[in-house]
Order: C-alpha cells, then sequence, then structure tokens
C-alpha cells in the first residue's frame, strides 16, 4: 500500500487563493506530485491562476524554482577547460542573435552550452533555424554535448527530457490555460532550466515591446529582476539587458532568411542592429565569466574567428556550414505606399505573418517551412519612395500570402518626410 501524501492539492490552492504565501514543504509536494501525475491537471491550473492573480514572494519563487530543477538532472561542465557563460532571450521577431552569439564568446575565450527551443506563435525558435541547414541536429546525448563543447567551444542543441521535467509539464499547461503571462512563473520556467543547464554565468535579454510578451518596460524589468535574483542565489553569476523588441531585429524573420543574415553578420557584415546586440550581448557573457582580457567580440567578427567556429560548431552537429540553405518557392513583394519617411514597422504584425508564411507553428507537434519568412528591406527611420519594395513575403504555398498580408495590414507607416520618428534605444536599461 502507498505511503499517503504529505499534503493535499485543494489545501495547496486554497492557500495561494486566499492571499497566503506557501510553505516550502508545500511548494516541494506540489511541484514532484504534479509531476508525478498525483496531483491532476485541472488542480496545477487553480494553483497556477492563483499565482497569476495573488503572485508569490521571493523566497516562494526561488523554492518553486529548485523544486522544478530537483524533479530532473543537473547538468556538469567541469570537466571543460574554460569557464562557462550563456545567454536566454525571452523571444522576439527576427532575434537570430544566439546564432552568431555562441560562436562569437567561444572564439573570444569562454565554453558556451546552450539548450535552446523551437518557436510557438508568432516568436521564432533556435532549433528551427538551425535545422534548415542542411544535416544539422538538435537532439545530442549528455556525452555529444561535452565533445562539441571542449572540441569547439560551443554548443546549441535541445535539452533532454531529464532536464527539469516538472517545468516541461507545466509550461503546457500554462499555454493552454490563460496563465502564460505569471510573472513568477515565466521565471521559474526559463530560470530552472539554466540553473539544471549548468551554466557558471548567464546573460538575460528580455525583449520589451510589440513583438514581446513583455509589453511595457515595467512589467519586464520586474521579470529580469526576478530572475537575476533567482539565479544569484542559485550561485549564477546573472544579469539582465532589457531590449527593444517594438520592431523585428534585423531584416528577416524565418528560419533558412535569418540563418542566412547570421552568417553574413559572422562574416564581418549584416544589420547595424543585430551586430550591436551581438557585440554587447557578447561582452556582458564574457564579463559574467570573468574573462576581462583577450579579444573583443567586435574583432572576432571582423577577422573571421567567430566564423571559424561556426562552422566547427555547425558540422559537429552533422550540418553542412557550406550548403545552400532552402529558398522558397513563391515570393510576394509588399510596396511602399507612397514616398516618405518609414516612421513604424511592428514587430508583433511581421512575426504573425511570417507565422502564417509556414516560418512558425500554432501547435508544438506542427512541422515549420525551413524557407518561410518575411524579408524587410527598409526599418523605421529610412526614407522611402512611392513603389519601393518594404517586405518581401517568402512561402512554398502561395495560398498562404492573403492570411499572411492580412496579419500586416496596418502593421506599417509611411509618414510625410521630415518627421522623426520616436525611435526608443536598442539597449533599454541594465539589471544586476
Amino acid at each position: 500500500m502507498a505511503a499517503p501524501e504529505p499534503f493535499d492539492a485543494v489545501d495547496v490552492i486554497r492557500t495561494k487563493r486566499d492571499h497566503g504565501e506557501l510553505s516550502d514543504g508545500q511548494i516541494d509536494w506540489v511541484v514532484d506530485a504534479y509531476t508525478r501525475g498525483v496531483v491532476a491537471d485541472e488542480q496545477m491550473s487553480a494553483l497556477a491562476m492563483a499565482i497569476l492573480l495573488n503572485g508569490m514572494t521571493r523566497r516562494e519563487i526561488a523554492r518553486w524554482t529548485d523544486a522544478m530543477i530537483r524533479t530532473g538532472r543537473r547538468m556538469d561542465w567541469s570537466a571543460v577547460d574554460r569557464p562557462t557563460t550563456d545567454k536566454h532571450s525571452t523571444g522576439g521577431v527576427g532575434d537570430k542573435i544566439t546564432l552568431p552569439l555562441a560562436p562569437t564568446v567561444a572564439a573570444c575565450g569562454a565554453a558556451v552550452p546552450q539548450l535552446s527551443g523551437r518557436g510557438l506563435g508568432h516568436t521564432g525558435g533556435t532549433l528551427d533555424k538551425l535545422e534548415s541547414i542542411p544535416g544539422w541536429r538538435a537532439s545530442l546525448s549528455a556525452d555529444e554535448m561535452l565533445g562539441v563543447l571542449r572540441d569547439t567551444g560551443a554548443v546549441v542543441c535541445a535539452a533532454g527530457d531529464d532536464l527539469a521535467p516538472a517545468d516541461k509539464k507545466l509550461y503546457a499547461l500554462r499555454d493552454v490555460t490563460g496563465t502564460v503571462e505569471a510573472i513568477p512563473l515565466i521565471a521559474s520556467s526559463i530560470m530552472s532550466k539554466k540553473i539544471a543547464e549548468g551554466t557558471g554565468a548567464l546573460v538575460l535579454d528580455v525583449k520589451v515591446g510589440s513583438g514581446a510578451f513583455m509589453k511595457d518596460v515595467g512589467s519586464a524589468r520586474e521579470l529580469a529582476e526576478t530572475m537575476v535574483a533567482l539565479g544569484t542565489d542559485a550561485g549564477v553569476r546573472t544579469v539582465a539587458l532589457l531590449t527593444n523588441m517594438e520592431t523585428p531585429l534585423g531584416l528577416t524573420a524565418g528560419n533558412a532568411l535569418e540563418v542566412r543574415e547570421s552568417v553574413e553578420v559572422l562574416d564581418g557584415g549584416g544589420p547595424d542592429d543585430v551586430v550591436e546586440l551581438t557585440v554587447t550581448l557578447a561582452r556582458e557573457m564574457l564579463a559574467a565569466a570573468g574573462i576581462s582580457a583577450g579579444k573583443d567580440p567586435a574583432d572576432a567578427l571582423k577577422d573571421g574567428s567567430a566564423m571559424d567556429v561556426w562552422r566547427r560548431m555547425i558540422a559537429a552537429q552533422g550540418g553542412d556550414p557550406s550548403a545552400p540553405l532552402p529558398a522558397a518557392r513563391e515570393t510576394h513583394t509588399v510596396l511602399a505606399p507612397a514616398d516618405g519617411l518609414l516612421a513604424w514597422l511592428d514587430a508583433y504584425q511581421v512575426g504573425v505573418a511570417a507565422w502564417r508564411l509556414g516560418a512558425g507553428r500554432a501547435r508544438k507537434d506542427e512541422d515549420v517551412q525551413a524557407a518561410a519568412g518575411v524579408e524587410l528591406h527598409a526599418k523605421p527611420g529610412a526614407v522611402v519612395r512611392a513603389g519601393q519594395p518594404l517586405l518581401t513575403l517568402h512561402t512554398d504555398e502561395p495560398a498562404r500570402f492573403d492570411r499572411a498580408l492580412e496579419a500586416l495590414d496596418g502593421g506599417y507607416v509611411v509618414a510625410p518626410a521630415g518627421s522623426r520618428p520616436d525611435l526608443p534605444p536598442l539597449v533599454i536599461d541594465r539589471i544586476g
């Protein structure tokens, strides 16, 4: 006969519903019991909604995060002969920064073990982008990860099922119960995986604006401060940057399109904003890892050393860095309606358009089109002429164009020449 459970799910739900503070024992039990299937989905749904409405203290969030980590294993990189450092972005449109960033940081002397995810909805996923490279594979064993990290200095791959399994189950539940926005649950979801990943230092890129989950600076700062505290308390040197996601990063949103642009950055070119954020985050990652001397990330992009790491990193995971990337069978160009200044280009609407073209998925089990997406020919602040290409839509299925164009309706504004758009800085704030 099984031993009785030490707590009751309904009592735990009532505590948080009534604005109470959960004890360490209650938290440890409910996370473990939900992972084991003892606490039902509808009970955890009620608790997640109570957390969304009533919040958690710093102690509660830290304990919840630790409890999720303890449902799986914690990775160990002590066999790597250089300090480890990682970056996590909260997600945006055109956010391909991991692709040039990981090899750049490795070229400057740190090791980057990065466990990444797939896109959902309007935000892209790093693994989807990399899988557009012929032969590249996302799933590696722990020994394979260690081997790639030792040989190249960077590895980007999927997290195994044994890394914070409570989070995988809870994340899927939050997605269908209207509780994704709960800051304690966002913070613990991200940080349980990143702490379990075993990196020594972590830089958080918390996106703010239309194309981000955090729409305003206040909520983004609250999330960043919560995650920095969680990392610091767990012994991981953690800092966060709040960065602008009102308009897409770079000039592409879509898997193979973003890989192409990332290679341009690694080749010493690419859009200014992608280069700026790559270099800024790389410097933060190196500083957090305790590497203050040596090559600067901007130099690693210019002298080819970051590109060398990229080629080795892609090849080590079965990819062919020289192979042509997939190209869409069909394109459609959106033209500027008038002469003037491109004053606004909405990140969210571009992201939805890319999703509808086939670059993203509505459910986790859906496939994506490697070549689908949106290419930008101008960014806010640029002077444009009537009839000039503003955007090119890429897809293998022309029937998708109408819905993508609907998503873009009202998503860009061409203002009279001489007006000045109010463009926020790329990096808004630093925390930690």
